[in-house]
């Protein structure tokens, strides 16, 4: 429920700020005439979103025993290597609210009203969609990894939504820095996991050699009953670890090395970003 909440309430967090600084800006400079263009680029990104998934899950839904396979393994790492760009950007994002101001701007200052509502909507838009087909993505990947919780995802938008509707009407405004700090931290350990996972898939697959299999074996013993132990890694305790953290009772050697090497690459690209940032400050 956790990686689903987490990874909606992100996904849609994203895309409901560019819109709540749009209709800030409209409102600011009074151009409330442009803010049912707003609406029109959020219904129709909305749309496109939902086709997306209905799409890609019909084109998922073809492959079966290897292929499939290789498929959901080829998901998995993509949606990792897609929660990574994420992560980065919004780490990078000090001035979102000014660049994204200053594209509105640009747009309203067209000579032609035309394009000033077509920029305008464009620019929502992409936001939506650009969101709405990552968003696709990621849960297919959750999917596969431990199945997509319905609440948990809806809950995620509700919050998302709230938190950003709050960032901009109200007086003590939301500390978005921690936010998405946290929310990173989990996002890195869950992306991680995707790896490890994709990594399984491919083992399955045979399309590579999992060096050790496996590496070592923690999960306890089934019940007597058939019952999993909660903390067996299809057991109440290690399904939820499992889908959030990719933990896994009993991983191969390279899916540990995957599952390490990419915690590593994160935690080094994070100090380089870091060290940048204090060099040109300085």
């Amino acid at each position: 429920m956790l990686e689903s909440f987490l990874v909606t309430s992100r996904e849609t967090l994203e895309a409901s700020l560019v819109v709540g600084i749009v209709l800030a800006y409209l409102n600011r400079t009074n151009n409330q005439q442009y803010k049912r263009t707003v609406y029109y680029g959020i219904i129709f990104g909305v749309i496109t979103s939902i086709l997306s998934a209905f799409v890609f899950t019909f084109f998922s839904s073809g492959f079966e025993g290897m292929a499939e396979k290789v498929f959901e393994g080829v998901t998995m790492i993509l949606g990792a290597l897609l929660l990574t760009t994420m992560i980065f950007w919004m780490i990078q994002q000090r001035h979102i609210s000014k660049e994204i101001e200053g594209k509105v701007g640009k747009h309203l200052m067209a000579a032609q009203p035309f394009f000033s509502h077509f920029g305008i909507f464009m620019l929502i838009f992409i936001a939506i969609i650009r969101e709405g087909i990552e968003t696709v993505i990621f849960l297919n990947a959750v999917n596969y990894a431990s199945g997509v919780n319905f609440i948990g995802g809806t809950l995620g938008i509700i919050v998302a939504v709230f938190v950003g509707y709050l960032f901009f009407i109200s007086t003590k405004k939301i500390n978005l820095k921690k936010l998405f700090n946290i929310s990173s931290v989990l996002l890195v350990l869950f992306a991680a996991g995707l790896v490890a996972h994709g990594i399984h898939e491919f083992e399955e697959a045979k399309l590579v050699n999992g060096i050790i299999t496996p590496l070592f074996d923690i999960n306890p013993n089934v019940n007597p009953d058939g019952t999993y132990p909660v903390l067996h890694e299809k057991g109440l305790v290690g399904s939820f670890l499992k889908g959030l953290f990719g933990y896994n009772g009993n991983p191969s050697l390279l899916e540990a090395i995957a599952y390490l090497s990419y915690l590593a690459l994160i935690f080094f690209l994070y100090k380089g970003i870091k060290g940048s940032k204090t060099s040109v400050s300085s």
